[in-house]
């Protein structure tokens, strides 16, 4: 028996059936013509009146057609016998797969067959630049059933959730941990915010490094450095290694240190570099698609550096719109990818000007656009001081987390090592009067400037009076 006869049968006789794959299935996927009539009238007849037809009301609505040929009627009476016999009960999920495939498959074929025509200049209304679209709306068919959740009767899928260990993409960091409750989410957009030099790249190069070596596989994609100063940074953090000895390190120390790291772990890293400013999460797609194809690599973490230098793929460049809008719109589109290939993207934005001189900033020092941090689920602020750089530390400040209660753990340190590369964690005693402490210094630059000036004029102009004829009664 074909599986257009099975579908037929249970869409007369099966209502849970019916309801669960009328929604998908098309009468163009029903190649013989015959059965595309019992389709629409089965279709026809449930939109109207909310219920299963008779057989009888089947044949009753055929004969009413007119434009039905003999011969046709023939072959519809034929089928029509066929399909009345009573079904056993099937089993569901098997059916529903199979009329799944039934449809995904027709897809594809009209598709092609559409594109031939097309491709030989007989269609009248479609060009060639549908056929992306064609082809991608035919991949794209699936039975997606569910329609919104029951909060009274799916309280037990609601328990399952509740209870669920989330998989996640752990940090090397122990507070970087905490305040994410064991590490990044897929389908997430995560944000460093910091200024010039704070260390945003120095931050994503370790974690990739990390995650390389905790057996993941990382996509890095670089828009402001190259991809081999990229990999420098990796091999300074990975092979322990200052930044300046790479270039004298002999060929085969530098090839023993690789191997060892090839032995440590099942992971790899991928770097792809674009020009500033000329590729979008439509490149992006494209190139996880041919990292699939060619190197059947599936990325489970993505590193973007960084989201201001990309490109979106909804505003054209030059366009007469605002920076708000625009990279709110990149940023929709970076976490739109991230749902979309079921991966967390990390990536970076700037300071404002004067968020670069603040010791405490916030999400309003998000340069260029607010819409960034109101589209990310993750955000934390990177600052540095002289006298933390004395200490090679960088302090640690939440600005945005969907992952845990922002209050907890709301600044902390962590160390840096510059010369290789890596980011570590600091003894407990450097986090005292950090974790959860005051709010910092909030003054610019310019008035801590002004106020040390200050300062060493009174000095400077007590220094220079003589109070010693001054008596103290």
């Amino acid at each position: 028996m074909r599986i257009e006869n099975v579908i037929l049968k249970n869409l007369l006789q099966n209502e849970e059936y019916s309801r669960k794959v009328l929604p998908f299935l098309k009468n163009e996927y029903f190649q013989d013509s015959c059965e595309r009539i019992i389709f629409d009238v089965i279709q026809q007849f449930i939109t109207k009146y909310n219920a299963l037809p008779s057989i009888e009301a089947v044949i009753i609505e055929i004969d009413n057609n007119k434009k039905i040929s003999q011969e046709e009627y023939t072959r519809i009476g034929e089928l029509l016998s066929n399909i009345k016999e009573p079904i056993e009960k099937p089993n569901m999920l098997w059916i529903l797969e199979e009329t799944e495939k039934f449809c995904q498959d027709k897809a594809i074929y009209n598709a092609i067959m559409n594109s031939i025509t097309i491709l030989e200049g007989k269609s009248k209304t479609q060009t060639k630049e549908i056929l992306p679209d064609l082809l991608k709306q035919a991949l794209s068919v699936s039975f997606d059933s569910h329609i919104g959740h029951d909060f009274l009767e799916d309280f037990q899928t609601r328990y399952d959730f509740y209870h669920r260990v989330e998989e996640k993409i752990a940090f090397d960091l122990e507070y970087f941990n905490k305040i994410t409750r064991g590490g990044l989410s897929k389908k997430s957009l995560n944000i460093f915010l910091g200024g010039t030099g704070i260390g945003k790249t120095l931050a994503m190069c370790h974690m990739a490094a990390a995650n390389l070596m905790d057996g993941k596989r990382v996509l890095y994609i670089t828009m402001e450095m190259a991809e081999e100063k990229i990999a420098e940074r990796i091999d300074a953090n990975l092979l322990n290694v200052m930044l300046d000895e790479l270039e004298t390190l002999p060929k085969d120390v530098y090839e023993k240190k690789i191997e060892k790291v090839r032995a440590k772990t099942a992971g790899k890293l991928i770097i792809k570099e674009y020009p500033t400013a000329t590729a979008h999460s439509g490149h992006f797609r494209y190139l996880i698609n041919e990292l699939n194809l060619k190197r059947d690599f599936v990325p489970d973490i993505i590193y973007i550096d960084y989201l201001n230098i990309c490109m979106s793929s909804r505003v054209k460049p030059g366009s007469n719109i605002n920076s708000y809008t625009y990279i709110k719109s990149i940023a929709e589109e970076l976490r739109g990818l991230a749902v979309e290939k079921n991966v967390p993207i990390v990536s970076a934005t700037q300071t404002t000007r004067s968020g670069y001189t603040n010791s405490d900033p916030d999400l309003t020092d998000t340069s260029e656009s607010f819409g960034l941090p109101a589209t990310a689920d993750f955000m934390v602020a990177l600052i540095s001081t002289e006298e933390l750089q004395d200490l090679n530390q960088i302090i640690v400040k939440q600005l945005k987390n969907r992952y845990n209660d922002l209050t907890i753990y709301r600044r902390f340190v962590i160390g840096v090592d510059r010369a290789r590369m890596k980011l570590y964690d600091v003894e407990q005693g450097a986090q005292k009067d950090i974790l959860d402490g005051p709010v910092m210094d909030k003054t610019t630059y310019e008035e801590r400037r002004k106020e040390e000036e200050t300062m060493k004029w009174v000095t400077k102009t007590i220094g220079r009076k003589d109070f010693s004829s001054l008596k103290v009664s």
